[in-house]
């Protein structure tokens, strides 16, 4: 991993993930996919000056599609990281 921004990719903010961040205090990002736990952990810490007490990854499988009938492809693979904080902890970017 070369820079802290290629391991987080970008906050996932849809209406399950913000369900969880509610309930549990769960974040949601695309990470890069050969990111790690301990560099995503590492990642998140720094760049927002929290304490992260959890981390779960999941590799997301590209989903077949067909352009205009004409072909069939398939969408890229994606990893997700879910990510707790401690207690008190908040990051802005999820914040509205």
């Amino acid at each position: 991993m070369a820079t802290l921004h290629r391991t987080i990719v970008r906050p996932l903010v849809t209406e399950k993930t913000s369900a969880q961040y509610q309930a549990r205090g769960e974040y949601v990002f695309e990470v890069a996919r050969d990111a790690s736990k301990p560099a995503i952990r590492q990642a998140i810490e720094r760049l927002w000056g929290v304490t992260v007490t959890g981390v779960w990854t999941m590799n997301t499988r590209g989903k077949p599609r067909r352009n205009m009938g004409k072909t069939a492809g398939l969408r890229p693979s994606w990893k997700k990281a879910i990510v707790t904080l401690q207690a008190g902890d908040k990051l802005p970017i999820f914040e509205v």
